[in-house]
């Protein structure tokens, strides 16, 4: 969603203009802000549910102009300073904390700046699966695989290629060979002309030390702001011991079929 030029509102540097946006995902771009913008997500979703999402932004990479700030009441507090946008930095907080009020830094060259910013609306169980600030790189218990089988976005068999680490935006890039594609909600895994094989990129936090391996491993995880992004990933021949021991029992929460 983009917002008219601020260069078209040079007498009314003062105006608050109100946005509703309805969409659970999407981007905001302000070209040349001046003044400032509300921004008032309403998800299509029943109002008794809202208690449960959480709302993340991630700033583009050149976002400048303006402060974003997080309201609720007349009260502001900081979110993402004019300028402040780090690589990949996400900032979230709780629907119920309030909404987005963005104001336009003064400025002697506004036509040089255009504040804009990804969003995305996620359950926040989703959410805290994404950002464990505690312990982000933790193995998952066998229930924990198990349930990330029947509930992650992409579900895959596969080798690590090669990983690539970004130093800059504390982030490694696992490049996976796809030898079973189980599920995939967006097609980060696709068909590669040359070798005529599966493969994809999956992100991961830099301090999680991944390096390349021999053998298959289960990569699961969630799409954030269009990226893979890591969740459970034991060793394949782990995963189908504790899924016969689960299927036995009868407690496996899903059927995956994991030969």
């Amino acid at each position: 969603l983009s917002f008219p030029s601020g260069l078209t509102h040079e007498s009314h540097k003062k105006d608050v203009e109100q946005v509703y946006l309805r969409c659970s995902e999407g981007s905001i771009e302000w070209m040349y802000p001046t003044g400032a913008l509300i921004v008032n997500l309403r998800p299509n979703t029943s109002p008794a549910s809202y208690k449960h999402l959480t709302v993340c932004i991630k700033p583009f990479k050149d976002s400048a102009g303006a402060n974003i700030y997080l309201e609720k009441t007349g009260e502001l507090k900081l979110l993402v300073r004019d300028g402040d946008c780090s690589p990949s930095k996400v900032y979230c907080f709780g629907y119920d904390q309030g909404g987005l009020f963005i104001e336009a830094t003064p400025q002697q060259d506004i036509s040089r700046k255009i504040t804009g910013f990804q969003y995305e609306l996620m359950s926040k169980g989703m959410a805290s699966d994404l950002h464990t600030v505690s312990a982000p790189c933790r193995p998952c218990s066998d229930t924990e695989v198990l349930l990330a089988v029947c509930t992650s976005d992409f579900v895959i068999r596969g080798s690590i290629q090669s990983v690539t680490n970004q130093a800059e935006e504390q982030e490694s890039i696992i490049h996976v060979g796809v030898n079973k594609l189980y599920r995939q909600k967006s097609k980060v895994f696709q068909l590669t002309g040359e070798s005529g094989n599966w493969q994809g990129q999956i992100k991961t936090p830099l301090e999680c030390g991944v390096k390349p391996g021999d053998g298959d491993f289960l990569f699961t995880g969630r799409m954030h702001f269009g990226e893979a992004r890591l969740g459970c990933a034991p060793r394949f021949k782990d995963f189908q011991r504790m899924y016969k021991e689960a299927k036995d029992k009868g407690l496996n929460p899903c059927e995956i079929g994991p030969d």
